[in-house]
């Protein structure tokens, strides 16, 4: 029978109890040898024993003066404030429009008698003098050029685009004055194929939307189109203008009526679902990314949304937000030596210290911004109960086998 002090297998429970404890010492000094999820709160902080300051990303403290100051710079730039209110005159004739004109001449007719309407002047038809009759006529509907131009009879070439309809029927009018009876013009558009607004994305029907003298506004647009396919809070609208790309919440428009502002011609309307996201990364239920509404999340609820943090490895101290601000954001617009990106953005560490009371109120009014990084770090015993549970799973099956040969 093998006596239980002289096994070599209790020898090597016994050895690997001793590794156990002297790793166990070198964890907790500082070196970890356990793979983790990512880099520790001390690693972040240092990197190859430099403050990462040195290397030009900021840390900072997540406090009540810091975020304040970020939410009084997130000011999210408003339709009504970027784009110009068109005029209210009427829609202006284009290029490709097709245009119709119909003129009137006085009795008694001398230039649009022949195969005209006739308007009579008297109160009775069957008594009229033929002097006493208007003529009415009807030109074919033409379209506008790519020089801008139309050709009316008796006048010649007429500029149409970019003027209203009112001044193209004076022009004309000016022109047959001395050729015709005191001569009266109406124009109008019949096809407006050249002040329009495109509207796509996610909407029921992308379609191209004729602009009329209504002036449409941007819900008139989204109405046409079907409506958004998505939830009203999951929807955000882009208007490009020209060079200028702006995008609002579709429920911030719909609630503020200054935002539904008046369309201009060659605009596009874009209906986008969910363009905004985070990632989550770390000790925490899961990593992710997560699409967020364009009406804003706070850091509580982007918390509550991976599920918190992961109680049996989570450092409540070492919850950071990976960022790229804006300088005056952080008070740093007069310091010229801050490094930047090429967008003139400076890369942002947020420490939050989950365990002073004070950052859950700090966590509910500090807003995730798109493309955010949070991350949280393992707690500093957490590689340790790793290694131990890696030991326990060599001893235990050790010492019962032991135990079996006694």
């Amino acid at each position: 029978m093998i006596r239980p002090g002289s096994s070599p297998l209790l020898s090597t429970v016994k050895n690997l109890l001793r590794l156990g404890m002297l790793t166990s010492a070198a964890l907790t000094s500082g070196c970890t040898a356990i793979s983790g999820a990512g880099p520790s709160s001390k690693a972040i902080t240092r990197a190859d024993g430099q403050p990462i300051d040195s290397a030009g990303i900021k840390i900072m403290d997540l406090t009540d003066g810091l975020t304040r100051q970020i939410a009084a710079n997130q000011h999210t730039a408003l339709f009504s404030e970027v784009f110009a209110e068109p005029s209210d005159g009427d829609i202006l004739v284009g290029k490709g429009d097709q245009i119709e004109i119909t003129i009137w001449e006085a009795p008694p007719a001398t230039l649009f008698g022949a195969g005209s309407s006739d308007i009579t002047t008297a109160s009775n038809a069957r008594t009229v003098d033929p002097s006493r009759i208007a003529r009415q006529t009807g030109l074919p509907g033409q379209t506008v050029g790519a020089d801008g131009q139309i050709n009316v009879p008796f006048v010649g070439s007429v500029q149409a685009a970019g003027r209203n309809t009112q001044q193209i029927a004076a022009d004309i009018v000016a022109r047959l004055r001395g050729k015709a009876h005191e001569p009266q013009v109406m124009v109008k558009i019949a096809d407006n194929a050249a002040t329009n607004v495109t509207v796509v994305g996610e909407v029921v029907h992308n379609l191209r939307l004729p602009l009329t003298a209504k002036r449409e506004r941007l819900l008139d647009a989204i109405a046409a189109a079907g409506g958004a396919r998505q939830p009203v809070g999951k929807t955000t609208i882009q208007v490009t203008r020209d060079n200028i790309v702006e995008t609002l919440p579709l429920a911030t428009i719909i609630t503020d009526p200054r935002q539904n502002i008046m369309l201009r011609s060659n605009d596009v309307v874009t209906a986008l679902f969910q363009p905004y996201s985070f990632t989550a990364l770390g000790a925490i239920g899961r990593n992710s990314e997560i699409d967020f509404e364009g009406t804003g999340l706070t850091l509580a609820q982007a918390l509550g949304r991976i599920g918190g943090l992961d109680d049996t490895r989570a450092n409540a101290q070492g919850v950071f937000i990976f960022r790229l601000e804006d300088k005056a954001a952080l008070g740093l617009a007069d310091d010229h030596n801050v490094r930047t990106t090429p967008d003139d953005k400076v890369p942002v560490i947020f420490r939050v210290k989950l365990r002073d009371p004070e950052a859950f109120f700090l966590a509910q009014s500090f807003l995730i911004k798109n493309k955010d990084v949070i991350y949280v770090s393992n707690a500093p015993l957490a590689d340790i109960q790793k290694f131990v549970n890696i030991i326990g799973s060599l001893v235990y099956p050790a010492i019962s086998v032991q135990n079996s040969t006694r």
